[in-house]
């Protein structure tokens, strides 16, 4: 039995929810998602919280229960609070700035690298080099920062890269030297 999916979602105010048959949206003050569940996921409305239930017991609805009742969580918070992930950069001249729609990152390579904001995600660029990544679907902000991150992940040895503030990087000593002959 799933925990997860038997936990009531609780609407806060200014979220309204309009369920037709397997699409949901949810509109907020920030905005408004929408997604389509699975024909064994069945979502109700009972006053000011939503019920994810299925509709039978087989195996692949048992498995589909918990995870749609946490996707319709999240875009319940996307709506009213959003989400951020914030990122740093972590190196000698290491640097970042937005230009127009574009996040531009100068991380040793020969060359800037340029990113494009896909639509619906806000990037800010603090000092030079801490990077937040903000919006109302969970799922594109992690996917955003996953992919400016995956441009200079942090190494082991120096610790340089990109990374997710306070993320721990496991440091690996280096060559102790040339051996003696």
């Amino acid at each position: 039995m799933s925990r997860i999916g038997k936990r009531p979602i609780t609407l806060p105010a200014k979220v309204e929810v309009q369920i037709e048959g397997q699409q949901i949206s949810v509109k907020g003050p920030k905005g408004q998602l929408s997604r389509s569940l699975p024909p064994l996921i069945a979502v109700h409305q009972e006053a000011q919280t939503l019920k994810v239930s299925r509709v039978n017991e087989s195996r692949p609805a048992r498995q589909l229960h918990g995870l749609c009742r946490t996707l319709v969580a999240n875009m319940v918070d996307g709506v009213s609070r959003g989400f951020e992930r914030r990122l740093e950069l972590v190196g000698v001249g290491y640097r970042a700035s937005t230009q127009g729609n574009k996040l531009i990152l100068n991380v040793g390579y020969s060359h800037p690298v340029e990113i494009p904001f896909p639509p619906g995600i806000q990037i800010a660029v603090e000092g030079n080099n801490v990077i937040v990544v903000s919006g109302i679907d969970k799922e594109l902000v992690g996917n955003t920062a996953a992919r400016i991150r995956a441009v200079r992940p942090p190494e082991p040895y120096k610790g340089k890269g990109i990374r997710y503030v306070g993320e721990q990087v496991r440091r690996k000593a280096g060559k102790s030297g040339k051996a003696k002959k």
